[in-house]
């Protein structure tokens, strides 16, 4: 039995056709690199070429930078087949390699130029000569996909089941990259269909993995019929491929009855068709597994204990193939497997935070333990999934599975590790999880450095702070000013709770902020990046404050205009954020993040009208008189000219503004009514004293 925690993501076979998906790689470089001519040469080439006289007159010793002769060259450039005629009478040898390892007939096969190839074979060229690779002119064609130039070489006597340097077919190499012509042809010339490559990989199984369901087709119904349930080296067949790479119409044609197909067949490592589709997610697949084959293959345990329904909790992104799996009767959400790990320790060690929530709510045992099968017999290390998630450094399982409520108690989980732990403190963040945070906020900051608009960007020193206007969990808000602006200052503590840090915060505000340009938008003026000591977000400054502010702490009494004006603006300012071509979400949208300023005229006034001073207070009259004008003043109340327009911050985090300023109206009736108050209850004062 396999430890779970040390199962490879890749397999042997994953990392072979890897070096041979490279290898491969690099010979079409090398044939590109060959039909790479310079100007000066091309142009010399076709004069060449192109004129008889030329041609007769050139040197057989002409060779180009890249040590292509005359030969190579007329494949390349435009030559014919009289021209090749001329050059091997003359003695030049079409067995000559250029520098990247290939002959004349190679190039002239990648050229797709039948006629040539058919010259040169006539003329005495090798069809089986190898070239860079192992290769011959044959495995050219299958590369480059081109089914004439594969049936003049086999016409010519080619070797259909020749191997390379990497032990593949023609044919091999046809279904690895999907050309369904050159597979037509290599068939209907007897291409063993069932030949093994270095891994015993055959034909079926490259076509399976890639996808070409027209080549499976081709395999499995024309000449020698391909074996549908053949295994390579790691006993995987044709339909442990699809299975695992999501191709269904594959999955659908190979469980067809008649092919007789072996559904519930394991691989070394334990896995059905069924546990590779379940570690990748492969939802349809998979229904179409269980409901074509049976329920045979949920019940089976890998070497790494898992069944179906583990696999689809170490795949962790499609809760839908979770729900399908529970939903069959052979399932269990608490089956152990051989080592006593559940679904649920599969999702915590992974991370899958919506998916433990998922297994949490539809009843998974969160205290059942797990064993270390690497230890010996004599030592138990129990674990419960809340210990597979703090080794993993997933703190916000950890956070989840504390606060949640166990099944047979009624308070919540603590900070302790659950029965058949070893009793310690379990707190977070983890060591692990503590230098992914770090690691994380290195890499926001750096990146929002690279992207934010050099404008944007501020130092400390440029800011000029003056009074605290607000505060909250993330720091302090300043009232202040930066080039030659009045603006507000938030300044961010960069201290980390649990795995949502301040750092991410910051980030995503000024990510946000700095893509917004509304007028019922606060206006971003830039942020402060050198250093999380030093983070700061500086914003337009909204001189009056919030609604919350106006309408509980200056009890102000708005008339319906007013509260119109505001809502709409507030209306406007959401209307934007949602149409963007990201939207965004406001999630604060109460009154305090709503400011309401006051047009400078008015609030001029009204700053005289509250002063302490009874004699330094203007004539009732005379506020009357200024307010009216406010009134008729379209201009002044217009938001270019009033400051007056409302602001809208739509971080998730941040305390944000939108208003418009209110007419006047409003102010002159809060004014009016805060005077009477105070004349009254001055009045009734010199009533009391003057009775007294």
């Amino acid at each position: 039995m396999g430890n779970y925690k040390s199962r490879p993501t890749q397999t042997c076979s994953d990392e072979w056709k890897k070096k041979v998906s490279e290898s491969y790689a690099i010979i079409i470089e090398r044939l590109e690199d060959n039909l790479q001519i310079k100007e000066n040469e091309f142009q010399e080439l076709r004069h060449i070429f192109g004129s008889d006289e030329a041609f007769s007159e050139v040197s057989l010793n002409y060779r180009t930078e890249r040590g292509l002769s005359l030969l190579h060259l007329c494949c390349v450039c435009g030559g014919n087949k009289s021209h090749i005629r001329a050059l091997m009478l003359k003695g030049l040898r079409p067995s000559r390699l250029t520098r990247n390892g290939f002959p004349a007939l190679h190039l002239a096969v990648y050229k797709d130029s039948p006629e040539l190839i058919t010259s040169l074979l006539h003329s005495g060229a090798d069809v089986q000569q190898v070239g860079y690779g192992g290769l011959t002119a044959l495995h050219i064609a299958a590369i480059a996909g081109y089914p004439e130039a594969a049936e003049v070489l086999l016409q010519h006597g080619a070797n259909v089941n020749v191997q390379d340097a990497v032990f593949f077919t023609p044919l091999h190499i046809a279904a690895y990259y999907g050309h369904e012509q050159v597979t037509s042809v290599l068939l209907k010339f007897g291409a063993d269909v069932n030949v093994s490559g270095e891994v015993g990989d055959r034909p079926l199984h490259l076509a399976s993995a890639k996808g070409f369901y027209n080549i499976v087709k081709l395999l499995v119904e024309e000449g020698s019929k391909a074996d549908v349930n053949a295994q390579d080296n790691e006993d995987h067949v044709p339909l442990h491929f699809c299975s695992r790479f999501g191709h269904h119409n594959i999955v659908s044609y190979l469980l067809q009855s008649d092919l007789e197909v072996q559904p519930h067949v394991i691989n070394i490592y334990g896995d059905t068709p069924l546990h590779l589709a379940c570690y990748n997610g492969n939802f349809e697949v998979a229904k179409e597994i269980v409901q074509v084959t049976g329920t045979e293959s949920l019940t089976k345990e890998n070497i790494f204990s898992e069944t179906a329904f583990h696999s689809a909790c170490t795949y962790g992104k499609n809760i839908d193939l979770v729900k399908f799996l529970l939903d069959q009767n052979a399932v269990n959400i608490n089956h152990r497997g051989r080592d006593g790990h559940t679904g649920l320790h599969s999702a915590c060690y992974h991370g899958h935070i919506r998916l433990v929530q998922f297994l949490l709510d539809n009843g998974a045992d969160m205290n059942l333990v797990a064993c270390d099968p690497s230890r010996s017999s004599g030592e138990k290390d129990e674990q419960t999934c809340l210990m597979w998630a703090y080794e993993k450094g997933h703190d916000a399982i950890v956070t989840l599975l504390k606060h949640y409520k166990r099944p047979q108690e009624e308070l919540p989980c603590n900070e302790y590790s659950q029965p058949g732990g070893d009793g310690s403190y379990v707190s977070v963040p983890s060591p692990l999880g503590k230098i992914k945070s770090m690691t994380k906020e290195k890499a926001d900051v750096l990146l929002l450095r690279a992207e934010l608009p050099s404008r944007f960007h501020l130092q400390l020193s440029e800011i000029e702070f003056h009074e605290i206007i607000g505060s909250g969990s993330f720091g302090k808000v300043y009232k202040g000013r930066c080039r030659n602006k009045i603006v507000a200052i938030k300044r961010y503590r960069a201290n980390t709770y649990c795995s949502k840090s301040d750092v991410d915060m910051f980030c995503r505000e000024v990510s946000i902020l700095c893509q917004l340009n509304h007028p019922c938008v606060v206006q971003f003026v830039g942020a402060c990046l050198d250093d999380p000591s030093q983070f700061a977000i500086v914003t337009q400054y909204i001189s009056g404050g919030s609604l919350f502010s106006l309408l509980h702490e200056q009890k102000r009494i708005l008339d319906l205009q007013s509260k119109l004006i505001i809502a709409v603006d507030v209306a406007k300012g959401m209307e934007y954020l949602h149409s963007l071509t990201q939207p965004i979400i406001h999630r604060d949208l109460n009154r305090p993040p709503i400011g309401y300023s006051i047009p400078k005229p008015i609030s001029s006034l009204l700053i005289r009208g509250w002063n302490a001073c009874p004699e330094g207070r203007p004539e009732f009259s005379e506020v009357v008189s200024k307010l009216e004008e406010c009134l008729c003043n379209v201009e002044l109340m217009s938001p270019a000219s009033s400051n007056s327009s409302g602001s809208l911050s739509p971080s998730s985090s941040s305390d944000c503004l939108l208003s418009r300023g209110g007419p006047g109206r409003s102010h002159v009736a809060a004014l009016r009514s805060r005077f009477e108050l105070e004349y009254a209850l001055n009045a009734r004062s010199y009533a009391g004293w003057s009775q007294r």
